[in-house]
């Protein structure tokens, strides 16, 4: 028995919509499924746990977007009950970095073995794709305050929040190496892509055990505009003042705040890491 968990709310309204379609091919296809009824984050986290705790569940369906996700994993993780993630949010990054379909044929993956992937853990959290801090936090922290429901306001977030922002001193330790650098942005990525498909770690792999580490150092308010679009393609890594570095275990210090797959984490310092094939999901 598969159970069903869908944020209605998510996407502006989209996850209602996609649950609908869920619901009916679920019962096209013939395949048993329970639904859980959620309200809010504290809801869906309550009636998962109970219904694991019964027993019998063959895997979990999520309609809804990367906060849904997230919320799955911290149960999940560690766990033998695989996650289908279903895209019904404004990002869908995890949908993206599983290389699950964005559309309803993402049900099709139910016929195939699950398989293990990594997650990252920062302040006893999981995490699926970026953790991050600098200039990005700051836009997520006003994109969260913004109505507008779709990855637009991401961007129109980082116009407002550029003329004010200025770089900061920030404490690196990597597997045991330390050293200081000034940056604007800073993304610890177990997946690949944050905000909708901006591939800030485009060579992280949810296989290998391993973080990847980008730091921005500082550039002009121009260049970083300049620069900014070539996230989408991954392509601003080979930019001089941008630097990745992989390691199972980084940690960071300033007076910054840390968000991961959207969620707000808290303040630095950080200590992120790496748990090898903590979640079973189903991918293409």
């Amino acid at each position: 028995m598969h159970l069903l968990l869908i944020n209605p709310t998510s996407g502006g309204g989209k996850g209602a919509k996609i649950g609908d379609l869920v619901r009916k091919k679920l019962r096209e296809d013939r395949r048993p499924f329970s639904e859980i009824p959620t309200t809010s984050a504290e809801s869906a986290i309550a009636a998962l746990n109970d219904a694991i705790s019964r027993g019998g569940i063959s895997g979990v369906i999520a309609v809804g977007g990367d906060g849904l996700m997230n919320i799955a994993m911290q149960i999940l993780a560690l766990k033998k009950i695989p996650l289908l993630p279903i895209a019904a949010g404004t990002g869908n990054d995890f949908v993206r970095t599983l290389g699950v379909p964005m559309d309803l044929s993402a049900l099709d993956l139910l016929g195939d073995p699950p398989i293990s992937v990594d997650l990252g853990k920062v302040n006893n959290r999981y995490f699926g794709n970026i953790l991050s801090t600098g200039f990005d936090s700051l836009v997520n922290e006003r994109a969260n305050r913004m109505k507008i429901q779709n990855r637009v306001k991401y961007n129109l977030a980082m116009i407002m929040e550029l003329p004010l922002f200025k770089p900061k001193m920030y404490r690196f330790n990597v597997d045991g190496e330390s050293f200081e650098s000034e940056a604007m942005l800073i993304a610890i990525g177990n997946g690949r892509s944050y905000g909708g498909g901006m591939l800030v770690t485009p060579q992280a792999d949810i296989h290998d055990n391993t973080l990847d580490l980008m730091v921005l150092a500082p550039v002009s308010k121009f260049e970083f505009l300049r620069v900014f679009p070539r996230v989408y393609k991954g392509s601003h890594i080979s930019h001089p003042k941008v630097s990745i570095i992989r390691g199972s275990k980084i940690e960071v210090s300033a007076d910054a705040v840390a968000y991961a797959d959207g969620e707000r984490v808290g303040e630095l310092p950080i200590s992120a890491y790496s748990v090898a094939d903590a979640l079973l999901t189903w991918t293409a």
